[in-house]
């Protein structure tokens, strides 16, 4: 089954599944469950962020971004079998890890913040090429993988405002 195919639900999916896929119930929310995730990955990442030293900080977004990307495919492989749906609007765990690794190497403050979370989801809505090509991989791969090159796009574009000194 490829991430844009559907089947007929079979179960309830498991919580461990809902609660990773949904990303403790963000995808619930209207409208747009993917834009909620990704502002509720910029405030915890603006709250936990400064408690990292700042030396250990770039690491930390790489670490949080693969970890985030690896239980990610699981889990809306899981929920999406169990719903009957080959991407369900629920599953936003993929735009915690996009929009994570947009953050990579970015300040800690709110110009950097803010054009993180704009950059990555206006990559993510329109999917520049070869974005939507990914979402054709199967299953959780493909939930995740167009949101992960989102996340790539808004990552570089965001370095070049910083080498340029827009963002300062």
């Amino acid at each position: 089954m490829d991430a844009t195919s559907t089947e007929p639900a079979t179960s309830k999916p498991p919580l461990w599944a809902t609660t990773i896929a949904t990303f403790i119930g963000t995808g619930y929310g209207k409208p747009g469950p993917g834009t909620w995730a990704s502002v509720a990955t910029v405030l915890l990442w603006a709250a936990f962020a400064p408690h990292v030293s700042q030396h250990q900080l770039l690491w930390t977004a790489v670490a949080v971004s693969a970890f985030v990307t690896l239980i990610g495919i699981p889990a809306a492989t899981v929920y999406s079998r169990a719903v009957g749906s080959g991407d369900p609007c629920q599953v936003v765990i993929d735009e915690v890890a996009g929009q994570m690794i947009a953050l990579i190497g970015a300040p800690l403050n709110w110009k950097c913040l803010v054009a993180g979370l704009i950059l990555f989801r206006v990559f993510d809505i329109t999917k520049p090429f070869p974005l939507r090509r990914f979402e054709k991989l199967p299953e959780g791969i493909g939930i995740m993988m167009d949101d992960v090159g989102a996340g790539l796009y808004a990552l570089a574009v965001m370095q070049i405002l910083l080498y340029i000194g827009f963002l300062k």
